[in-house]
């Protein structure tokens, strides 16, 4: 399968930080500050749709490699985005760059690797695990 995609493809995604974000509510730490988990799925979040509406109908990606480190502390009420650019294709493997920002500069940043799956095959493998016990 052929798929339209192109390097230097990116997406931006935005939110402000409210508590439901914060290290403290997601137990991976224990103050009210963006936690790194919410960093991690803002830029797969913008990995997904940098790409997304070039796949064929019933493909989509699914993130497979995360090599990111969040240097920066985002306070409760400021904005965040992440941007992700696809930097590398081979095959059916995605490579991005990805970088997090608040409104006083960069928080995180490094790679993320996406795999193209085609979604009916890939539901069914995930669920036929555990069938054959």
């Amino acid at each position: 399968m052929e798929f339209n995609l192109k390097e230097g493809m990116d997406f931006k995604i935005e939110i402000t930080v409210e508590q439901k974000h914060t290290a403290e509510t997601l137990g991976s730490g224990g103050v009210k500050v963006f936690a790194t988990p919410m960093m991690i799925a803002l830029m797969e979040g913008a990995a997904l749709k940098a790409v997304e509406e070039y796949l064929p109908e019933g493909y989509s990606t699914v993130g497979t490699h995360l090599n990111v480190s969040h240097i920066g502390a985002t306070p409760l009420g400021m904005k965040a985005y992440a941007l992700a650019k696809l930097i590398k294709i081979e095959g059916k493997k995605l490579t991005f760059e990805v970088e997090a920002h608040d409104e006083s500069g960069k928080i995180g940043e490094g790679t993320h690797e996406r795999f193209i799956i085609q979604k009916d095959r890939f539901m069914e493998k995930v669920n036929s695990k555990g069938k054959a016990n």
